[in-house]
């Protein structure tokens, strides 16, 4: 017999009744029922009950373990009576009694409890992270993790494309965020950066004719940390492809996308491949109010300006006549809620820095609030028939400049249809995000910037960007969105040098710039570019969508905490002046207070 075990933790059935068996895992429970004791011994595969009597010359070794000690179980495997079967085990029709025990390794006392799924101390957690990854729910959210990422691979194969390794080691690129740099010992004064994406590379493996490019990619950003990203490291499934319009890599990507949801929805409902929606930016800034809607929420918002001009109610009037825009929320079947719902509404967009939400309400078609009351009754009974809304629905309105307008009225749809209770949670629902904005005004700056990916292709080419007021220019650009998670992201790309430097030239960077800054590519492109484009998808937020999970830290094996700091490794950590010398540093301390 195996030194270990003859069987996993997970493997034993009715079927190997009577056999004798060796089992290695380690003590997860114990139950002391004076005489026998009953433990529940796991591995990796899963939990099989153990028990030991007087009889049993494993019963004091076993009495005086700590749970998580690691064990040897000789045993054989019984039955259990009808009455104890635990449907919720896959051993869970038999037990195997304990002739011997071995202690492989002795556990301490804990710090953090290994079984049950409580609450416990993030720090605690992350420090003591090979605990943290024993217990179930995040043990089985690693597991699917890999699983959904080997689902990625096939998928991505089936369809054609090639895994390519990209450089670690590469120069800056501006991705939009903070690099992590690394000092060169041999330079002195110089630096690597960590790549915030592979997309220099993946686009000059397009130039120099792989065709379908992926790469299951480790990306590094020096951000903020929060709920949805982590601070340090990410992983993308990065992809690039040649000689294509956008509509391939959607009409590519949506089986590879929507498959692996599809297999690890786990019964909940999935866009159906082949019809995501594809929805223009402006049209979900204006229905949502954000470029990732969260689909499952019935709510629309409507754009209601042209209702307040002039009207009885001034501060609306004067909202408008001064440029302003005014969005309205439904807050449907309303009228059995206190007016409390809609006063703890207001108060919420208050806490979020705006200057307030203003409401109607509405019961047996009777209106109410000072809105209302301004606006007119027969006003508001036409807006309402004309939107579809019923008597007994309510609404909110969000006004002010156009862009706060409409980020407060997305965010009181996202609050209104949780409170409303409105939202479907067993669903998954895809949309492409399309047609973004290529420029965007910096009110810091004082200038046009790039609002997305400066590599892409402006629609129209370059006659746009020397014909068209910038701000009016639209990207061959899209993200695919999941219940209002931004999954993926991707572009067609601008091949064409004269493009890239006038596209460049737009937001201030001089010819002799880009050939400083992307001199590889803007030298490969002067070489035979095909037309490519691509995306990257967000692994981890897939992971934790599929995961049920409502942070990337409960699928990840080893995060850091929300500052940046590895618990569990103690990094970051000083160097030693060795190093430093060695890389021609010196730590300038930052002024205190």
């Amino acid at each position: 017999m195996h030194p270990y075990r003859s069987h996993t933790c997970g493997a034993l059935t009715k079927a190997h009744e009577g056999e004798t068996v060796r089992l290695s895992g380690w003590v997860h429970r114990k139950r002391d029922h004076g005489g026998v004791l009953f433990v529940d011994l796991r591995d990796h595969y899963g939990i099989t009950q153990v028990v030991a009597d007087v009889d049993s010359a494993a019963l004091p070794l076993l009495e005086g373990l700590r749970v998580e000690s690691v064990v040897t179980i000789d045993g054989v495997v019984k039955a259990r009576s009808a009455g104890t079967v635990n449907p919720n085990l896959a051993t869970g029709e038999i037990e195997v009694f304990a002739r011997e025990a071995t202690v492989l390794s002795r556990a301490e006392e804990l710090p953090m409890p290994v079984a049950g799924e409580q609450e416990y101390p993030e720090d605690i957690r992350l420090r003591y992270r090979f605990l943290d990854l024993r217990r179930d729910t995040l043990h089985a959210n690693i597991v699917k993790r890999t699983k959904v990422i080997s689902d990625m691979r096939r998928r991505m194969e089936g369809a054609g494309f090639t895994e390519y390794s990209t450089p670690i080691l590469t120069a800056s690129s501006p991705e939009g965020a903070r690099d992590f740099l690394v000092p060169s010992r041999i330079h002195a004064g110089k630096f690597y950066a960590l790549p915030q994406a592979p997309q220099q590379y993946k686009q000059l493996l397009m130039v120099a004719g792989f065709d379908r490019y992926f790469q299951i990619a480790p990306c590094f950003r020096d951000e903020d940390p929060r709920a949805d990203r982590l601070p340090g490291e990410f992983y993308q499934l990065d992809l690039e492809m040649s000689f294509v319009t956008q509509e391939e890599v959607w009409e590519t990507m949506e089986p590879v996308i929507g498959g692996v949801f599809e297999a690890f929805a786990e019964g909940k409902a999935v866009t159906p491949i082949g019809s995501f929606p594809r929805i223009p930016y402006a049209e979900a800034m204006l229905k949502y109010g954000s470029d990732k809607p969260d689909l499952r929420n019935p709510l629309i918002i409507r754009d209601v300006t042209s209702e307040f001009v002039g009207s009885g109610f001034g501060l609306f009037d004067k909202i408008v006549s001064s440029g302003g825009t005014v969005r309205l929320i439904p807050a449907p079947n309303t009228a059995g809620l206190s007016r409390k719902f809609f006063d703890d509404m207001n108060d919420w967009a208050r806490s979020e820095g705006h200057a307030g939400l203003g409401y109607v309400t509405r019961k047996g078609g009777e209106f109410g609030g000072p809105i209302a009351k301004n606006h007119g009754p027969e006003k508001m009974a036409a807006l309402f028939d004309a939107l579809g809304l019923g008597p007994d629905d309510g609404c909110f309105f969000a006004a002010g400049k156009e862009e706060q307008a409409a980020k407060l009225a997305g965010l009181a749809r996202i609050r209104v249809g949780e409170q409303l209770d409105l939202i479907d949670k067993d669903r998954f629902e895809l949309c492409w995000i399309v047609d973004f904005p290529f420029y965007e005004w910096d009110e810091d700056s004082k200038k046009v910037e790039f609002s997305h990916n400066p590599f892409s292709m402006p629609q129209g080419g370059i006659e746009a960007l020397t014909s068209q007021d910038p701000l009016t220019i639209k990207a061959f650009q899209y993200d695919l969105v999941c219940n209002g998670y931004e999954i993926a992201s991707g572009s067609i790309r601008n091949q064409s040098p004269e493009t890239m430097v006038k596209a460049f030239e737009l937001v201030g960077l001089s010819k002799a710039d880009v050939e400083e800054r992307f001199g590889g590519l803007y030298r490969a492109f002067q070489y035979g570019a095909p037309p490519h484009g691509g995306m990257a998808a967000g692994v981890d937020r897939i992971v934790m969508l599929l995961c049920g999970a409502q942070n990337l830290r409960e699928i990840t094996l080893f995060p850091m905490n929300q500052r940046a700091e590895d618990l569990l490794m103690g990094a970051p950590s000083p160097a030693e002046p060795k190093q430093l010398r060695e890389l021609h540093l010196r730590v300038v301390e930052p002024p205190k207070g």
